[in-house]
């Protein structure tokens, strides 16, 4: 079993940055990869950027260039740096990690304001 708690959500106006971030614990060392997906109103999950095991990064196209992706083993943490923020990035992020299944936070609350 994954614990996830997310931190750092909260309202920005266009242009502006938030960091988000999400404490592991449990059975971390089976993690292979960390990562955050994104759940706007009425639209689907969609994976925003993910790490894996010896660091290689992915992105979606919408926030290549504005997101990076890092994660702390030391600390069992996963961040997301957001900067030039758009109101389309308004969503409920959601923390995971990835086992033999996916683990996922309780999400937190971005609200990017025009």
């Amino acid at each position: 079993q994954v614990q996830l708690v997310e931190s750092g959500g909260g309202l920005v106006q266009a242009g502006g940055s938030l960091r988000l971030s999400c404490a592991a614990s449990g059975s971390i060392f089976r993690i292979s990869a960390m990562g955050w997906y994104r759940q706007a109103p009425g639209k689907q999950r969609e994976l925003v950027a993910v790490v894996i095991n010896g660091g290689s990064t992915n992105y979606a196209e919408s926030v290549k260039g504005r997101f990076t992706i890092s994660r702390d083993n030391a600390k069992n943490t996963v961040h997301l740096q957001m900067n030039s923020l758009k109101p389309e990035d308004t969503a409920v992020y959601y923390c995971t990690a990835v086992v033999t299944n996916i683990y996922w936070g309780q999400g937190t609350q971005v609200t990017v304001s025009s």
